[in-house]
Order: C-alpha cells, then sequence, then structure tokens
C-alpha cells in the first residue's frame, strides 16, 4: 500500500473510532500492526498525533453554535440558575483539571502503556461490558422519560450538571489513559450514566470535555515532536516535502470523518443506546487477546 493511501485509511479509521467509545488508540495501534509501520520511527508517531488533533478540532466547528450560546450566558446560565462553578464550561475545565493533573504525574506509566496490545484487549473488553451493564441499567428510564416519577436518571441536559458529576466523570476519564483501549469517550460517558445522567447529556459532556483534554494533550505531544524532544522525537527540518503531504492528507481526512461520526453518532445514540458498541469492544477484546495468546 502506498503512504498516500495508506494516510487515506488511517485518517478514517481515527476519524470513525475518536469519539465512538471503542478507542481510537486501540484501532490505531492494532492498523499500525497490520499494516507493519513502525512505532519506534518518529515520523509516523507524530502522523499518529496529527490526525487525532485533526478529529479533535472537528468538535468546535460541529458544536459552534452550543458554544456560542454557553459564553453569551457565562457565568449565570440560560436560566440564571447556574454560577461560576456551575456552569457547563465550568464544569467542563474542572472535570478536564481533574483529569490532567493525575495523567500528567503518570506520563511515564501511560507511555509504557500505550504499546501493549496485552492491557488494550483487556482494556476493550472490561469496558465493552461495563459499557453494557450500565447503559441497561439505565435504558428503562431512558425509554420512559424526564416525566416519570422516581427515575434514576435527573439530569437530561448538560446545563443542568452539577459539580459533582463534573469531578466523578473527569476522575473517571483518568482510567483512559492509564488504560489504553478503555476509551475516553466510554469511561466519561459510563460515569455521567451512573451519575444519574442521561445518554445524551453524557455523551454531549463528554465531547465538550474532549476539547481542552485532546487538545491539550495531542498539542503538548506534537510540540515536542516537531522541536525534536521527548520518544522518538522527529524535527520539522526532517520532514520532507513528501511527508508534509502525508501529513495533510491524515489531518483533513480524519476531521472530514470525524465530523460526519459525530453528527451520526449524536443522533443514533438517542435512539438505542450504546449495547452495539459495547458488543463491539467485546469482540475486538477477544480477538486482541486470542491474537496475543498465539
Amino acid at each position: 500500500m502506498n503512504d498516500y493511501l495508506l494516510s487515506v485509511v488511517l485518517g478514517i479509521i481515527e476519524g470513525l473510532t475518536e469519539f465512538i467509545p471503542v478507542s481510537s488508540t486501540a484501532h490505531l495501534r492494532i492498523s499500525e500492526l497490520l499494516f507493519h509501520i513502525s512505532l519506534a520511527d518518529g515520523y509516523w508517531k507524530m502522523y499518529s498525533i496529527v490526525i487525532q488533533l485533526g478529529a479533535i478540532l472537528c468538535l468546535p466547528i460541529y458544536f459552534r453554535s452550543r458554544i456560542a450560546r454557553f459564553l453569551s450566558t457565562f457565568p449565570g446560565g440560560e436560566g440564571g440558575d447556574r454560577n461560576l462553578l456551575t456552569h457547563p464550561l465550568s464544569l467542563t475545565m474542572i472535570a478536564f483539571v481533574v483529569t490532567a493533573l493525575p495523567a500528567f504525574l503518570l506520563t511515564k506509566v501511560i507511555g509504557k502503556h500505550l504499546e501493549s496490545l496485552y492491557i488494550m484487549g483487556g482494556s476493550l473488553l472490561v469496558g465493552g461490558i461495563v459499557m453494557w451493564i450500565v447503559d441497561a441499567i439505565n435504558a428503562p428510564a431512558e425509554t420512559a422519560g424526564p416525566e416519570a416519577p422516581a427515575s434514576r436518571i435527573h439530569t437530561w441536559k448538560m446545563e443542568a450538571m452539577s459539580l459533582g458529576q463534573a469531578i466523578w466523570i473527569g476522575a473517571c476519564q483518568i482510567l483512559s489513559a492509564v488504560f489504553p483501549g478503555t476509551s475516553r469517550s466510554m469511561s466519561t460517558i459510563a460515569a455521567g450514566q451512573l451519575a444519574g445522567m442521561s445518554r445524551a447529556s453524557a455523551l454531549e459532556f463528554s465531547f465538550f470535555l474532549s476539547i481542552p483534554t485532546m487538545v491539550m494533550a495531542t498539542g503538548y505531544d506534537l510540540f515536542k515532536s516537531l522541536r525534536g524532544k521527548g520518544e522518538n522525537p522527529i524535527g520539522v527540518s526532517q520532514i520532507d516535502p513528501h511527508g508534509w503531504v502525508i501529513l495533510a492528507i491524515g489531518f483533513i481526512v480524519s476531521f472530514i470523518v470525524a465530523y460526519g461520526s459525530v453528527a451520526w453518532f449524536m443522533a443514533y445514540v438517542r435512539r438505542r443506546g450504546f449495547a452495539p458498541f459495547a458488543v463491539y469492544r467485546i469482540i475486538v477484546g477477544v480477538l486482541v487477546l486470542a491474537f496475543i495468546a498465539k
């Protein structure tokens, strides 16, 4: 497979899996293995960062109207019942800080786990089971709707989130950083559902939380790589015109596919829930572990 087609394929994989709770990290790692891409190669390590950034940057555009509304109503909120600590934008940044500090301190542990297919396979399997159970527990309340009495769901919109829910979701997101294959979106969505949030509100907060989390993480890694620092670095001067074209293709393809997957995923989850993704995770996790066993 030539480099241009490979870049398109990897961009599609990243765009499809970044926001769906199936772990883009695990899928890229598996793809790199299948296509015989060496993670010891600084260029391809940087490439994976670039296409991830391309996927992340679709979110501010997709949610531009929601972001504008949140900014215009800060800090009181649309209903005037929010404050500096409980406005949706504040809760997003609080959850980000809760995740970022421990993740930074565990940088070496995270780096060691990123190449472990055993951890990825186990995380896919366990995460799929957890997500299936949590979604099944919430399913009756989702079907009954917000008007049902004594519902275990008490947060139907992101605007109604509490400070405690944001801190809890941020803490659970640390699992996805430490154990690749867990999936950042899976950990935040399941955590939100356990804390009494609906599928739609948990999913939307997961998207908003991913903006600062992934922009900072990927931006920092990309900066180190381009400066010729960190693990398997590659400086800007080492990238030839062909290399820049490959990066651009992957970035653009990832951005476009991610934008479409976000739109589809938002509509799909409201109607059918997360069970199909849980089943997919379990199947892929079993296949990865079976491959390792051989």
